[in-house]
C-alpha cells in the first residue's frame, strides 16, 4: 500500500509541476483564460493527503527505524 501511495504522489507531483509550468509559460506568451489558473488545484488536492500520509507514516508505525550508529550504538 505504501508503494502505491508513493507512486501516486510521485506521478501527481509531475502533473502538478507541468500544470504550474504551463501557466508560467502561457503567461509569457498570451492572455490566459481564467479557468486555466485552476488547473493545478485537482493535482494539489491529491498531493496534500498523500504527502501528509507519507510525512506521518514513520511516526505512526510504532517501530523505531534508523541507523544504529546514529543512536549511539557501536
Amino acid at each position: 500500500m505504501n508503494s502505491l501511495i508513493r507512486a501516486i504522489h510521485r506521478w501527481t507531483s509531475l502533473v502538478f509541476s507541468l500544470a504550474v509550468a504551463s501557466i508560467f509559460a502561457g503567461m509569457a506568451v498570451t492572455q490566459l483564460p481564467e479557468w486555466f489558473y485552476y488547473l493545478p488545484l485537482p493535482p494539489l488536492a491529491v498531493l496534500i493527503p498523500t504527502g501528509i500520509h507519507m510525512f506521518f507514516l514513520p511516526y505512526l508505525s510504532g517501530q523505531p527505524k534508523g541507523v544504529a550508529a546514529a543512536k549511539g550504538h557501536a
